[in-house]
């Protein structure tokens, strides 16, 4: 259910906009959005588990709204992260 630290590091490398960049908007995006699908999955077979929902509610709408503010600052950078991770919207 929870994401790796490899898999963390890749999508930090990836998304990073420079060395060392674990806080902008992209990179939490991207952690999210992982941590997003896995729970995810997880309801496929757990259809009960209210608890996971909740905390899945909570980080569908912490991405939520990272992605408004990175559209309010930055167009160009939301419409990057929005076709690299294949988020509607």
């Amino acid at each position: 259910m929870s994401i790796t630290a490899e898999r963390k590091a890749e999508l930090i490398k990836e998304f990073a906009t420079k060395d060392g960049d674990t806080g902008s908007p992209e990179v939490q995006i991207a952690i999210l959005s992982e941590r997003i699908v896995n729970l995810t999955e997880h309801f496929k077979d757990h259809k009960k588990d209210v608890h996971s929902r909740r905390g899945l509610l909570s980080l569908v709408s912490k991405r939520r709204r990272l992605l408004d503010y990175l559209k309010k600052n930055g167009e160009d950078r939301y419409q990057t992260v929005i076709k690299r991770l294949g988020i509607r919207k």
